[in-house]
């Protein structure tokens, strides 16, 4: 999980964070587990990086299909 500053990554601490992480975590991991056919193992951190408000970009890169589009092109390049 990625947050834009510290501030917020310390108020997720505790039972919010868990709250939170759960949440993200058991719906990523259904998601990813739904395309893999697999069960799945899932850990999860929390980040702090600035300036991802004022940035889609930087928030798209976060996106694990944007990061899987990436990997797909290089592969096609290689071929």
């Amino acid at each position: 999980m990625n947050v834009e500053r510290d501030s917020p990554e310390k108020n997720m601490i505790g039972t919010t964070r868990a709250r939170c992480s759960r949440r993200f975590g058991t719906e990523a991991r259904k998601e990813l587990e739904a395309i893999l056919g697999s069960k799945i193992y899932l850990g999860l951190f929390v980040e702090s990086r600035a300036g991802l408000a004022g940035n889609p970009q930087k928030v798209r890169e976060l996106d694990w299909r944007y990061q899987l589009e990436g990997l797909a092109s290089e592969l096609d390049e290689k071929k």
